[in-house]
């Protein structure tokens, strides 16, 4: 029974890749070695180089001279200044705009009222009532004698005297 403990032990605790020798490789020589921990230490080197250098630009980037405050801060101003001056432009014409509507409202009343009067007034106007009135106080039409016609040279206005 020992025998099969020490079979299971030792199925247990190793592992066979396969039924062949595999082949060992051969181990570098020195030239090849300090090579490649040349190449490893010069990697290493521009990697750190390349570190220092990015720190450097993130830290350049960040800082900030007076200069460039004094820009920024020109710039936030005009910046504020021109919205400020736009909002200001664009109630000025929303006022403008109501006022104009209501004008237009008021305008349209006038008409309006204005149209009822004068229907009021010539709806109130008897033509045939003043024709009789105008003939019981003595009234006639005018003869040809008392009508005078006018010519008007090429001026813009005429003026006329009363005999």
């Amino acid at each position: 029974m020992a025998g099969r403990k020490d079979a299971a032990a030792y199925k247990r605790y190793t592992y066979e890749d396969g039924n062949t020798v595999r082949h060992i490789e051969a181990e570098p020589d020195y030239h090849t070695k300090r090579k490649q921990r040349q190449e490893e230490r010069e990697l290493a080197d521009r990697k750190r180089r390349h570190r220092r250098a990015a720190r450097r630009n993130r830290e350049r980037a960040l800082a900030m001279n007076p200069g460039y405050v004094g820009f920024l801060t020109a710039c936030v101003l005009a910046l504020a200044v021109t919205s400020a001056t736009v909002i200001n432009l664009q109630s000025t014409v929303t006022m403008r705009q109501r006022n104009i509507a209501s004008l237009e409202g008021d305008i349209s009343d006038l008409k309006i009222d204005n149209d009822t009067s004068y229907k009021r007034i010539e709806t109130a106007v008897n033509l045939k009532e003043i024709k009789k009135q105008a003939k019981k106080l003595g009234m006639r039409y005018p003869s040809e004698k008392q009508i005078v016609y006018y010519t008007i040279d090429n001026s813009d206005y005429m003026t006329q005297y009363s005999h």
